[in-house]
Order: structure tokens, then sequence, then C-alpha cells
């Protein structure tokens, strides 16, 4: 007889007793109406009368899937996404949506493909990071009600069609190319103002220019292979003769 009492109390204690998770949240209704909210460990619940339902508070990924939309000038692409977030409020991810995790799943895309038609396709590209808060910051204002906090959301990938990323390339190499011709031209510049003043201090010096000339007559004769006609100015035909001249009456 005892061991059938036992058995029915153990049976009854075990109808009563209900276990929450460390990071789960149990949402109780008492008679269909909202009670409470179980924290972890064991907890009675009484059958027939109250019911509970269980939250997963920890922090989710959403990946979101490819959408294509058309940017503000007009390009089509293809922008993938994944959302972060997690439950803070038990009770009204159950009571005030009906699937939280597809719910913020279809407003993220919806906002995404919004927000992607806003901006330009050069914005798209250079300022990701600046388009992901706006996506987090709509999708938290509207998820904040249903007891979700967004904690971040980071664009994966955006995916141009074959022709843009051609026009792309040639549009980087063009701007490749303005670069060179600038650094060149700069370069010349600095090399002309160089070179006039050279010139200018070459002109200031007397028998500088002779010098200069002397010096380059000895750089191209050092090479044996070639032949080099040079052209000699007549004030440094003159300036030999008068040194040969004078060499030749010291000498008697």
């Amino acid at each position: 007889m005892w061991i059938y009492i036992i058995v029915a109390v153990i049976i009854l204690i075990l109808a009563f007793l209900k276990q929450v998770n460390q990071y789960e949240r149990g949402v109780v209704f008492t008679m269909g109406r909202y009670s409470y909210v179980m924290q972890p460990g064991w907890r009675i619940l009484i059958p027939i009368f109250q019911s509970f339902r269980k939250v997963d508070v920890r922090i989710k990924a959403v990946d979101v899937p490819d959408q294509r939309a058309i940017t503000r000038d007009n390009v089509s692409v293809t922008v993938n996404a994944v959302i972060y977030y997690k439950v803070v409020a038990a009770e009204k991810v159950i009571i005030e949506v009906e699937n939280y995790q597809y719910a913020i799943s279809q407003y993220a895309q919806t906002t995404m493909r919004n927000i992607v038609g806003e901006v330009t396709l050069d914005e798209l590209l250079a300022q990701r990071d600046k388009i992901a808060d706006r996506i987090r910051e709509i999708v938290e204002k509207e998820t904040g009600d249903w007891g979700i906090h967004v904690n971040n959301v980071e664009l994966k990938d955006v995916s141009l069609p074959e022709s843009m990323e051609r026009t792309i390339a040639k549009q980087a190499e063009a701007e490749r190319e303005k670069r060179a011709v600038i650094i060149n031209s700069e370069g010349e510049l600095a090399a002309s103002a160089n070179i006039s003043q050279a010139a200018k201090v070459l002109a200031e010096t007397p028998g500088a220019l002779h010098l200069r000339t002397l010096q380059a007559i000895n750089d191209i004769s050092s090479d044996q292979s070639n032949t080099v006609v040079f052209l000699t100015p007549v004030e440094v035909l003159r300036a030999f003769d008068g040194f040969a001249k004078k060499m030749t009456q010291e000498n008697k």
C-alpha cells in the first residue's frame, strides 16, 4: 500500500516540477493569462491550471539571405548580411510576436533593401560599416518593442553584375594612370626648376660653362665603343689656342 502511495507522490512531484536551464527563461501562464517569468532552476507549476514556454536568451546569429536591390544610381546589386541579437524580455517575445526569429529575419531583409536603395554604389562599397549601423538602428527601433536587443549587423558580401565589375576595373585602371601622369608631371616640373636654376648659375659665373663642357667631354670619352662628334664653342677653342701659345713661349 505504501509503495503505491510513494509512487503516486513521486509522479505528482514530477508533474509539478519543471526545469529551466541557465540560458533559458520560462514564461508562465495561469489559466491562459501571463503570470511571471521563471528564472533558471527547478520550479513548481500546477498542471492543467498553469503552463509555460521556454525562451532562449543567448545571443543568436540570423543569416539574412541574398537580397537583390537597386542603388540610388540605378545599379543592381546583391547584398547579404548577418544579424546578432538576444532576447532581453522573454515575456514580450512570446506575447507581442508570434515567431520572433522569423519576424526579425523578414524585417531585416526589408530594411536592408530600403537602405541599399537610398545610397549610391560608391557609398555602399566604401561605407559598409556606416550602412550596417543604419540597418541596426532601424531594426533595433522596431524590435525593441518585441523584447529583442540587436547587438550588431554586418554586411557579409556585396555582389555586382559582371559588366559592372569590368567597368569598375577600367575606372580603377584609369585612376591609377591619372595618378601616374600627375606624379610624372610633378617630377618634370621639379626637374625643370632645378635645370633653370643650374643654367642661371652657369650663366652668372665666368668660365663655369667652359668647365661644364670639359666635364661633359670627359664623361663621354670614357666610353671607347662610340664615336662622338662634339661641337665646341669658339670661346673654348680660343682659350685653348691662347693657352697653347703661352706654353710654347715659356718653353722657348
